[in-house]
């Protein structure tokens, strides 16, 4: 990754990093939780040489990016925000957006609200579902009453970071290892239904998940102690931030209600993934996810992968983009 050219920019009053490769038309990837702009190794290189410009960067709380204090600085507002200036710092007058976990909806939503900016977009694991019924942390609340639920833990100040930042390593590996496609095969080969195996509500996250012996093949030791390095820079806050600022995003953003993503799209997931287990469904994914969409050219599911889609399968993933952007 030696070509990866790091440069910190200001954008929307804060200062983020950014990861680029390439020169053409200029393509953002988001990142989600709990990673970095180097979740996207295996993508920048690739779109890089199909002739664009590919950045990654840190999202907001993490790596070499600004750590707002404050729950209200990770609304979601503020994400779509960011992408919107790093566009501006680059001297761009468009973007294509590309997310994955929380990157999806800071992707998507930078779409949604910004239609005269972001020409196409596309994500990975989370699809666009514009404004919910209700406030999502209370939606969860009514969900899972009684059982744990990852995001309602995360909700507790200091009570995660703790859990997470006593060993980084320990966190991190057990996390990326429980939720990948041979984690959550072996989860349900234990009858556990998802990410975190059913536990009371005052559970803590990493209890009772599985600690394998060895590394997955999608990822190494030195990919590990990337990530740790990482968060030994940022500590946890910011990124349970943007969690806890779920409420704030429902009633600062009520133009998402009934909103359809006008511009070309795609969606890619596994089918392990554990955010497809998230509220039980009988529905196809293209039925379930298509009328939030006017323009989806492709939604795709890859068999036996699980959270992490673009590092499980970067081959299949790099195809999937590099045919959209070839399409856009």
């Amino acid at each position: 990754m030696s070509e990866v050219e790091f440069k910190v920019v200001e954008s929307n009053g804060i200062n983020i990093r950014l990861a680029m490769m390439g020169e053409g038309p200029l393509v953002i990837f988001c990142h989600g939780w709990p990673e970095s702009w180097y979740s996207y190794r295996h993508q920048l290189p690739a779109v890089a040489a199909a002739g664009f410009k590919a950045v990654a960067y840190d999202v907001r709380g993490y790596g070499e990016s600004d750590k707002p204090h404050e729950i209200e600085a990770y609304s979601m507002r503020n994400m779509t925000n960011d992408v919107i200036g790093i566009i501006d710092a680059l001297d761009y007058d468009t973007a294509i957006t590309i997310g994955h976990d929380w990157g999806g909806p800071i992707a998507l939503n930078t779409a949604a609200l910004n239609e005269d900016r972001i020409t196409a977009t596309g994500t990975l694991s989370v699809p666009f579902m514009g404004r919910g019924p209700m406030p999502t942390l209370d939606l969860w609340k009514e969900i899972y009453k009684d059982r744990f639920f990852y995001q309602l833990y995360f909700q507790k100040e200091g009570i995660a970071e703790e859990e997470f930042e006593s060993d980084l390593s320990r966190a991190l590996f057990i996390t990326y290892t429980n939720s990948d496609g041979r984690g959550m095969k072996f989860n349900f080969e234990k009858g556990q239904s998802g990410l975190v195996p059913e536990k009371t509500k005052d559970s803590t996250f990493l209890e009772g998940m599985e600690v394998f012996e060895d590394f997955p093949d999608w990822f190494s030791k030195e990919d590990l102690e990337y990530f740790v390095s990482q968060f030994e820079i940022s500590g946890l806050r910011g990124p349970f931030n943007r969690y806890r600022a779920q409420n704030i995003d429902w009633h600062e953003i009520p133009e998402l209600e009934g909103k359809v993503l006008e511009q070309p799209a795609f969606f890619v997931t596994g089918t392990l993934d554990p955010v497809n287990f998230f509220v039980p469904s009988d529905v196809t994914l293209i039925d379930r996810i298509g009328p939030n969409y006017k323009n989806l050219l492709f939604a795709e599911a890859l068999d036996g992968i699980g959270h992490w889609t673009q590092q499980e399968a970067p081959e299949e993933v790099n195809n999937f983009i590099l045919d959209f952007l070839g399409k856009v």
